[in-house]
């Protein structure tokens, strides 16, 4: 989808010289943006910060990096040109003192997620966010492509067709907002494959407690992109899991195990634990999907959730909500009667299915006329 207002890089440059150009779409609570971010001050003007701080120049934040931030929206995009001669002198912020100590016992800085903001972070100061906790989704994709040191510019525009955000907008109240996006320094993260399989069932698990917190604060959209976030790292466990049912009993008693990972397996819950949680994400996710109308998705959730965990209610009641909403009447049936069997004379389920029974009438009268119409 081509955004309202495309950047493009200048023909005839070379690689050093080149303006890197990159696009994407990310989630705010209440929608969709198309995000295009473009360096508009690079890492080799700068004081780059000295070996043993915060971070080395050739690197980027990955999970779980503390990062030193600054967001600031653009007056007008008019501004934005003008003041595009004098990029190339830009000088950043940039303390050549600032060490990994300074970074790491900086407070990630606290901030509630609004309905009617895109940028989740406050605008103009100098903030801690750890990469990976999905403050600002749009802020956070941005500086998983940017060095210490580096200014970025970023544009924002809405999905088409996508719900209608209200946002900071700028003062003449135009379209696309414009922002940069500053990074002074970070401490060392990790990318999920580096990870042990204990820190990926911390991170999981931390993406499901936020996206409760998201879900009852009205963030739909942010739900449903953490338990997204866990279960992507719940599915590199499989395998873990798996390994660990075959050699459960291979060492015969009285065997000394490797310490760490014995301390390792503490770490993680049992197999039957970890197929609860992953259905218990897989029918979260269902929800927030029929709440954003994505019927299809909501029940292929849905179905994951009750294949894992078929004692689960909640997942079967989702399931039958979304073959309603794709007109899936006889997959709605099987599993509204899936839940009345482990869950008797429920109210809800009892009337979706006497709703049900009503439409199928009603086709059926409809269906009856069209056919009496053609054979008299």
């Amino acid at each position: 989808m081509e955004p309202i207002h495309p950047w493009e890089t200048p023909p005839g440059r070379g690689d050093h010289d080149a303006i890197s150009v990159t696009s994407w779409v990310s989630v705010c609570p209440r929608g969709l943006w198309n995000v295009q971010q473009k360096r508009i001050c690079d890492r080799s003007q700068q004081t780059v910060l000295n070996s043993g701080n915060a971070c080395s120049s050739g690197y980027y934040p990955r999970l779980g990096s503390l990062c030193r931030v600054r967001v600031r929206l653009k007056a007008s995009m008019d501004d934005t040109e003008s003041s595009a001669s004098g990029r190339e002198n830009e000088k950043l912020e940039v303390d050549p003192d600032l060490s990994a100590s300074d970074v790491t016992e900086s407070v990630v800085t606290s901030f509630l997620r609004r309905q009617d903001s895109v940028l989740q972070i406050p605008l103009g100061d100098w903030t801690t966010l750890k990469l990976g906790e999905g403050q600002c989704d749009v802020t956070e994709a941005c500086l998983e492509r940017m060095r210490a040191g580096e200014k970025w510019e970023i544009l924002l525009s809405q999905v088409e067709n996508g719900p209608d955000v209200s946002v900071p907008q700028p003062s003449d109240g135009n379209l696309p907002l414009c922002a940069t996006v500053e990074l002074q320094a970070f401490t060392p993260g990790k990318e999920s494959w580096e990870m042990s399989p204990g820190e990926k069932w911390e991170w999981a698990k931390s993406h499901k407690e936020r996206g409760g917190v998201r879900f009852r604060s009205g963030d739909v959209w942010g739900a449903a992109h953490s338990y997204s976030q866990a279960l992507k790292l719940l599915i590199t466990l499989c395998g873990h899991f798996t390994e660990v049912e075959k050699k459960g009993h291979e060492h015969e008693a009285g065997e000394q195990s490797d310490t760490n990972a014995a301390d390792e397996t503490q770490q993680l819950p049992s197999a039957d634990e970890f197929k609860t949680i992953k259905a218990e994400l897989h029918s979260n996710l269902s929800l927030c999907q029929l709440k954003l109308h994505q019927p299809e998705r909501a029940k292929a959730s849905a179905t994951k959730a009750t294949q894992l965990e078929p004692g689960g209610a909640k997942a079967w009641y989702r399931l039958g909500q979304a073959c309603q909403m794709v007109n899936e009447l006889e997959e709605a049936k099987r599993a509204f009667r899936k839940l009345l069997e482990l869950q008797p004379e429920l109210p809800a389920a009892l009337k979706a299915l006497k709703d049900i029974a009503s439409r199928e009438k009603e086709t059926n009268a409809q269906l009856g006329l069209r056919l009496s119409k053609m054979f008299s």
